[in-house]
């Protein structure tokens, strides 16, 4: 099993699953359990718990047991140093399309030019 140094290892990996990324938008329209969750996503309630226990790990999760109900809802961490890695790397990429939209820009007017 691959080992996740840092937060935003831990996060991207929890979130490389469609399951729970599904999850987290479930959780982000209110507090769920478990039980309710692996309904809902038609998994048995071992497979759910698994599952949020990987969010729970990247502290995208947070669960609360109240007599035998564990309630899960989203985590107050929120995904900021996630999204300003994501922008930082977009902005990389775009300044590098821009650049190859130059030289075939280039390209084309020398092809027009003969």
């Amino acid at each position: 099993m691959v080992q996740y140094a840092s937060p935003l290892d831990l996060s991207f990996a929890a979130l490389s699953d469609a399951t729970r990324r599904g999850i987290i938008d479930q959780l982000g329209r209110g507090d769920a359990s478990i039980t309710s969750l692996a309904d809902q996503f038609q998994m048995t309630l071992t497979g759910m718990k698994k599952h949020v226990q990987v969010l729970e790990r990247a502290g995208l999760v947070v669960t609360q047991k109240i007599g035998r109900v564990r309630t899960c809802k989203l985590g107050t961490r929120g995904l900021k140093a996630e999204a300003a890695w994501m922008e930082a790397h977009r902005k990389l990429f775009e300044a590098r399309f821009e650049a190859l939209d130059e030289i075939i820009s280039e390209m084309q007017q020398e092809g027009s030019d003969d």
